[in-house]
Formats: structure tokens, sequence, C-alpha cells
């Protein structure tokens, strides 16, 4: 969905890392964006997404709810937030997918740990060990100060309980019901409908109401 919306808005979209699991979904998924107002426009996506669906394997026709937890981080150029070089871990393997004998013979994959929070980020789409290691020093950067920001607003959580975007990412703000055909926005209590049409990226209908609350209510 976020891939073809930045499709869209002609942002230059790229995988730094992925996880797919055995059913043919995704355990996990980094991507970065590039483009005018990208974070501007993405910022409240922040948070718990669950999809209610009835799968292919189900045979009695239960519904299935699952969840993917989403984290919009701005990378910047200047860092509020320093790293003591001695508290990061680094793992080395080799990328997985397509790219040639450079992916199967040399480990160029990066993975960065850092062990006082147990935050960590993986890249895996450059041909260069260094390559990754600089793209997932730039993620790790960003959750470092994001968690450092959650902080800091968990301060005021009172004065900002009306508002939206507080950056919780345990916060449970939108459900995507197939049966129904319907998305619903928690936050703000909307609901839209063409779920096919959203997941193929449609969604500046949801985003434009979504700033317009957060100007209401800032």
């Amino acid at each position: 969905m976020y891939s073809a919306y930045a499709v869209q808005k002609n942002w230059n979209v790229r995988t730094l890392a992925e996880a797919k699991s055995d059913l043919g979904g995704y355990k996990e998924a980094s991507l970065e964006i590039r483009g005018k107002d990208v974070y501007k426009r993405l910022r409240f996506e922040t948070g718990v997404h669950r999809i209610q669906r009835v799968p292919a394997t189900e045979k009695s026709g239960r519904i299935h709810t699952s969840t993917a937890s989403i984290a919009i981080l701005p990378i910047r150029k200047k860092h509020t937030f320093e790293i003591n070089p001695a508290d990061i871990d680094m793992e080395f393997s080799r990328s997985g997918g397509a790219g040639g004998q450079n992916v199967n013979k040399v480990e160029t994959a990066v993975r960065l740990i850092h062990r006082p929070t147990g935050l960590d980020a993986r890249a895996t789409s450059e041909r260069s060990q260094a390559a990754n290691r600089e793209r997932a020093m730039g993620v790790l950067m960003a959750k470092l100060e994001a968690l450092e920001e959650e902080k800091a607003n968990a301060k005021y959580a009172a004065d900002r309980a009306g508002q939206i975007g507080t950056a919780d990412r345990s916060e449970k703000i939108r459900t995507y019901n197939t049966l129904q055909d319907r998305v619903t926005d928690h936050r703000i209590k909307e609901n839209w409908h063409n779920l096919p049409s959203i997941f193929a990226g449609n969604i500046d209908p949801i985003l434009d109401l979504l700033a317009q609350n957060s100007e209401t209510s800032s």
C-alpha cells in the first residue's frame, strides 16, 4: 500500500530489508521513501494496523485478525542523538533474494544492535557491507531519536490525549475489514470503503482527513 502510494506521488521508494513468512506474507519489512513532504504525509501512520479477513486456508469461515505495527521515522541529516560506538554490535550475513553472485558469496547484509536499548536495524539492499552499514545506521539513529521523543511525549500524555499522532506504536489506530469492505480509523472515528483501491495506494482521502483533524486539535 505504501509502496504504491509512493509511486503515485513520484517519490523514490526502495526496500532496505525484508523477511518473508512461509505463507507468502511478511514478518518484517523496512522501506526508505524519499521525496517532497514524505514525512508530513505519512507521519500519522505510526501505530498498530489490523486486518480482519477469512483466509483462503480457513475451512469453517471464521474471521481472523492479523496486525502490523507501523513506524514512520524521519531520517535526518543532523542527528539529535549521539551513539557510543562501543554500544553497537554488528552482525553480517548473506543478503537474500535476487542479486547475482555477489549476494550468494559475500556477507553484505548488515544488522546493527544498540545494546543499551535493544533496538536494531538491518539493511540488505546495497551490494557492499559498508553501504548497508551506513543505511542501517541511519535507520537505527531514527529509531533512537523516535524513542527519545516518545519518552518526552509521555511526560505530556494527559495534555496530548486528544491529539492525533502521539507516536505510540502500541496504539491500535486502524482496522481493515475485508468482509465489510471497510477501513476504520479509530482516532477520528471515520470509515472509508473500497479496500482494493486503498490497498493499491489510494489513501489520500484518509491522510487528508487525518491532517485536517490534527490541525484542528493542535
